[in-house]
């Protein structure tokens, strides 16, 4: 099974890793030996992806001067941020006519271990316009923010804390193209009101996630990718 397009959403500042990004956006931090960002799609090659739409902002050029337009057999397209700064939402909405009617979202400082082609095809078969990936969390890799029940997410929300939140977004999402806003904006907020207008599908993930968005994650995905590189996985 071919996955659908997978939207990237690389243009972040990556202000949490301080002086590592000043001159190197946040996607080619050098991790275990080489870009991030090639891990990544290494990863997405090695579950079926074929095409991969690269959002991105600062430092954008860059990215695609080294990741070029083909990696690991995955063919990249790029959507540039316009205007600067339309936040993560505004970078999807933007990359649309690159997209599709329905496509995979992730962030570009993630490194997830879920089997790809079961989350596409369960969310298909389920008939839902959106889908998120969810992992039972209880606050061990962060706060938990979202409600799972019987294969929905009801309730997703970064900001407010709610007791019955024991899961947390893992990072793999879906969507189809008529439930996204033409707008600036964050994506987590459409999350939300899709969840609880009852529109979002859940996956339940088992392996935890890697990341690099903080010295720490970015040390400890190190140490990960370098215990794992025989294995490519």
């Amino acid at each position: 099974m071919t996955l659908p397009p997978v939207c990237i959403l690389a243009g972040g500042l990556g202000t949490r890793l301080g002086e590592k990004v000043r001159d190197v956006p946040k996607p080619l931090l050098e991790v275990a030996g080489e870009p991030f960002l090639a891990h990544q799609l290494r990863l997405l090659a090695s579950h079926g992806a074929e095409r991969v739409v690269l959002c991105v902002g600062y430092l954008g050029e860059q990215v695609e001067a080294v990741i070029g337009r083909e990696r690991s057999g995955v063919t990249i397209d790029y959507s540039y941020d316009d205007p600067p700064g339309a936040g993560t939402l505004g970078a999807v909405a933007g990359a649309l006519e690159l997209l599709g009617d329905r496509f995979l979202v992730l962030y570009g400082d993630t490194y997830l271990r879920i089997h790809y082609q079961g989350f596409a095809a369960a969310w298909q078969a389920s008939g839902f316009p959106a889908a998120m990936s969810v992992l039972h969390n209880r606050d061990r890799l962060g706060p938990s923010n979202a409600v799972y029940r019987e294969g929905r997410v009801v309730r997703y929300d970064k900001r407010t804390r709610d007791p019955e939140m024991e899961w947390i977004d893992y990072g793999l999402g879906g969507l189809e193209a008529d439930v996204v806003e033409a707008s600036a904006g964050d994506l987590a907020g459409l999350y939300s009101s899709l969840a609880a207008g009852g529109e979002m599908f859940g996956y339940v993930a088992t392996e935890r996630f890697y990341e690099i968005g903080t010295p720490e994650a970015l040390s400890e995905t190190e140490a990960f990718l370098l215990g794992t590189a025989g294995a490519r996985t």
